[in-house]
């Protein structure tokens, strides 16, 4: 997605398409989401006023995409982590 279609589509509201575990997760599940063609915007990132953040697995880190592709994001996540639990399928 270029900035241009960010732009048009600046009135389409984000949701939370995944709840990852740690933030590391949080940015594979953009990766896979971004390489599926789904852009999903690492909010925290934007934070000017950033804080330090506590060592992994002591909170999660919310994964966003826009309203439109949610469920697309969400059968993406879902399929992926199928394969990760059975990989001779």
């Amino acid at each position: 997605m270029t900035n241009k279609d960010l732009k048009e589509d600046s009135k389409e509201p984000f949701v939370v398409a995944y709840q990852a575990g740690t933030a590391s997760e949080a940015m594979v599940v953009r990766g896979l989401l971004e390489s599926a063609g789904i852009h999903s915007p690492d909010f925290d990132a934007a934070d000017p006023f950033p804080m330090n953040e506590p060592p992994e697995g002591v909170h999660g880190a919310e994964v966003w995409v826009r309203e439109s592709q949610a469920g697309e994001a969400r059968r993406i996540i879902a399929e992926s982590a199928k394969n990760a639990a059975n990989p001779e399928e």
